[in-house]
């Protein structure tokens, strides 16, 4: 598997010969409003053109429809033809937006030999969470690729931990930029983060979604320092640059 960061939550991943997109974002930087006042988001611009992103790709997948995850600019240049894969609920709004091929990701979805499994999410806890609104994350599996848990835009709760135990994936993919609303935590922070990978100390865990908008607490070397205190290694929590690409393998960590 390939595993491309391209800023935020936005991934290109290249498995089975196949490419996947997840949570396209595109906005340049700072043409959108700021969430603290800050600083105008995104925070920085996109290691490469939308079109270059786009080139090759095969299936897209949307997991909220917050624009830091499925922005207007994504909306008009993703190719309506291109399947599409969301959490149930949001299907008639990307309708909407002329994709023709939308499939919600009720329980298990197969395609081209990979299987998509919905799993649990929560954008904060408490009265937050009404404001957020629901979120997936989702398992990915397919032969001889690593078994991959991208958690999406959650805090660590059971629902997660759960996720965690029982499916043992290879991989797992978290947001532990810290982001609040309001004063709540709506994303993972970075003792959230260690706390992860101490529920899978045999699993390679890397951080995305840092450093690209202003609501964000937790940046890539307050994470880092951090686990470092903690003692979770480099070799189990990854922590990429925007445009970074990992080469993840079966029966490995990294």
């Amino acid at each position: 598997m390939k595993f491309r960061l391209l800023r935020n939550a936005t991934l290109k991943l290249d498995i089975l010969g196949r490419s996947v997109l997840i949570d396209p974002f595109f906005a340049p930087k700072g043409s959108r409003p700021s969430f603290t006042g800050r600083a105008p988001n995104p925070l920085v611009d996109l290691p490469m053109s939308p079109e270059e992103i786009l080139d090759g790709v095969e299936l897209v997948v949307v997991s909220h429809l917050h624009a830091d995850h499925f922005d207007p600019i994504a909306q008009e240049l993703v190719p309506k033809h291109l399947p599409l894969i969301c959490q149930p609920g949001d299907e008639d709004k990307i309708r909407a937006h002329g994709f023709n091929n939308v499939t919600p990701l009720v329980d298990t979805v197969i395609w081209q030999g990979i299987h998509f499994q919905r799993r649990e999410g929560s954008h904060g806890l408490g009265p937050v969470v009404q404001k957020m609104g629901s979120v997936m994350g989702f398992t990915m599996t397919a032969k001889d690729e690593p078994s991959l848990y991208w958690a999406g835009d959650t805090v660590l709760y059971p629902a997660v931990e759960a996720t965690i135990v029982e499916s043992r994936p290879e991989i797992i993919v978290i947001h532990p930029c810290g982001a609040k609303w309001d004063g709540d935590l709506i994303t993972m922070d970075a003792a959230e983060a260690v706390a992860t990978c101490r529920l899978a100390p045999d699993t390679v865990v890397i951080a995305t979604h840092m450093e690209a908008l202003d609501h964000a607490t937790v940046s890539r070397d307050d994470l880092l320092k951090y686990a470092r205190n903690e003692e979770i290694g480099p070799q189990q929590l990854l922590v990429p640059q925007d445009g970074d690409q990992l080469t993840l393998t079966a029966g490995r960590n990294g």
